[in-house]
């Protein structure tokens, strides 16, 4: 879901799966655990996190998310970005 200002997505994931790790340069981001567990992996600190648990991501922090046993469904809510944009490549200067 999106508005104007919020982006907001429901992930799910089975157990031991989960988004890689990767650094987000733009965007604080919000996740709110609504079933199972997650552990959130920020920089070199490890969350466990469980039911209406809640935890806010840092932008320019290096972060993955791993489901526990039971798998996760979390909700993670950021401002919201411009679309990404296709550009042409610059012309290349003749040598």
């Amino acid at each position: 879901m999106a508005s104007e200002e919020l982006n907001a997505t429901l992930l799910a994931w089975p157990a031991g799966e989960g988004s890689p790790e990767h650094v987000n340069t733009e965007r604080d981001v919000l996740v709110v655990v609504l079933a199972g567990s997650a552990t959130v992996r920020v920089d070199d600190e490890t969350h466990e996190l469980g039911v209406e648990d809640a935890t806010i991501i840092g932008r320019g922090r290096r972060r993955s998310i791993t489901a526990g046993p039971d798998g996760a469904r979390y909700l993670s809510v950021h401002r919201r970005r411009e679309p990404l944009q296709i550009r042409p490549a610059s012309p290349v200067a003749p040598a």
